[in-house]
């Protein structure tokens, strides 16, 4: 099911920080009550290989997002003890010391269970001793959220576990829907930040090119 264009769900979750502190973390009013976008990027495991290349990566832009009034938020199914072990490991030795922006402790799986993102199938059902086996293992893919300064979601994408994400992409994609907030205009294939952009006539139909 695809929730672009609907409110990102209204949940609380646990969370840690880079000072090791947990609190309880809403997603949704993250971005409402702060009046800001927000990047919500899922991976399988902590202690992996891609993964802290990827949270590397997106603390290495953090200051790219947080210029266009966006907050990153990493998650993942781990409980916030082993994200405190990871976020004291340092880099060379896999570990993601240095991350600072706050990671999702989704062990009870309840938001990840609500976006459809862990990767795990029912394939056994023992109804006589109420027993489900499932397949997989029952960890988030690498799912992406852009969620607007209402709630919404106006980007989400799912990669498979081997393939890591572009980072840069995501901040173009904020900076087209920012564009299209500002302008009313759309933005066509491979548009970027100083390129020109669309209108629609009343139509909808007829498009020509601006430079706003």
């Amino acid at each position: 099911m695809s929730f672009v264009g609907k409110k990102f769900p209204d949940l609380n979750v646990n969370a840690i920080d880079s000072m090791g502190d947990t609190y309880v973390l809403n997603v949704l009013k993250e971005a409402t009550s702060k009046n800001k976008k927000v990047l919500l990027f899922w991976y399988p495991k902590d202690f992996t290989f891609v993964c802290p290349t990827e949270l590397h990566a997106f603390q290495a832009a953090l200051k790219s997002f947080e210029d266009r009034n966006t907050i990153v938020i990493g998650a993942s199914c781990d409980t916030a003890e082993v994200h405190f072990a990871w976020l004291n490991t340092s880099k060379d030795e896999g570990g993601i010391e240095g991350v600072t922006y706050p990671l999702i402790a989704d062990a009870n799986r309840n938001l990840s269970s609500l976006l459809e993102i862990l990767d795990a199938e029912v394939e056994e059902i023992d109804e006589e001793n109420g027993h489900v086996v499932l397949g997989g293992d029952n960890v988030s893919y690498r799912a992406t959220y852009l969620i607007d300064e209402d709630g919404l979601i106006f980007h989400e994408g799912v990669n498979h576990m081997p393939v890591g994400r572009n980072v840069n992409e995501y901040l173009r994609l904020i900076d087209a829907y920012a564009h299209v907030q500002k302008n009313g205009e759309v933005c066509p294939a491979n548009w970027e930040e100083g390129k020109e952009a669309m209108k629609a006539d009343r139509s909808g139909v007829a498009l020509y090119l601006s430079n706003n």
